[in-house]
């Protein structure tokens, strides 16, 4: 079981998940690239369960940990101490944001393909890549509940897998395993599975500041595992 989430990565959806994870009764250490102190007001809002850490000692403290830095930066997630580990690959790549990143324009490799060779002594699982952080919290619901969603995970390793896949559940979701790592292109920004599906569609005519308040209200569609199976069996091979 895991007891302790680490995480490395502390925007959005690095924040969302620690939010799941404390609600849902586990310990979260965060870390990011500005050190402890810049995270002490979102461990005070947390609570007891959450301290800030080094990405180092987040590591070393997790039980699992979640990569939810940007994708550019995967090099600098800390391969030693992460090693013999379960990580969670959170990561999107948005060339516009990490740069082009040649072997993933050619399609030869996927992204968590990338990180798993950076992180060669971890088991890395995908995951947590294709909902947007305010419908990941929005969504969550109890094991049973009807209107419960799915998330899709890949990965090489059936241990990590499984892991990964109990995680999902404390946290509020159904599991699809969509296969391994050089399977997970699928889910990539611009494929069926991607965001969308999570978010419903946005009333036309919309300026930007009435598409944030939109997306803010919104409480997000139901994904069940079956519309996941066909979503991620249409898409089209990506990085």
């Amino acid at each position: 079981m895991t007891r302790t989430v680490g995480i490395i990565g502390s925007g959005m959806i690095g924040g969302a998940l620690a939010r799941l994870a404390v609600a849902a009764g586990r310990d979260v250490v965060l870390a990011n690239s500005r050190g402890p102190e810049s995270l002490a007001p979102l461990v005070a809002d947390l609570g007891a369960r959450a301290r800030a850490a080094t990405p180092a000692e987040a590591a070393r403290a997790g039980d699992l940990v979640v990569a939810a830095v940007p994708l550019g930066v995967h090099t600098l997630l800390p391969a030693a101490e992460l090693a013999g580990l379960t990580v969670v690959d959170a990561m999107v790549y948005h060339p516009e944001r990490d740069g082009r990143i040649a072997e993933l324009d050619a399609g030869g490799i996927t992204s968590s393909e990338l990180v798993q060779r950076h992180l060669a002594g971890s088991r890395v699982v995908k995951t947590f890549a294709t909902i947007d952080f305010h419908h990941l919290v929005a969504l969550a619901r109890p094991a049973g509940a009807p209107d419960r969603s799915a998330l899709p995970l890949a990965g090489t390793d059936p241990t990590a897998k499984a892991e990964v896949v109990a995680l999902l559940d404390v946290l509020g979701y159904d599991a699809v395993d969509i296969g391994t790592l050089a399977d997970s292109g699928c889910l990539a920004p611009g494929t069926p599975a991607y965001v969308r599906p999570y978010m419903g569609d946005r009333p036309e005519g919309l300026d930007p500041e009435e598409t944030r308040r939109w997306f803010l209200a919104s409480r997000g569609v139901p994904v069940p595992a079956a519309r996941v199976r066909e979503l991620t069996g249409t898409a089209r091979r990506a990085s």
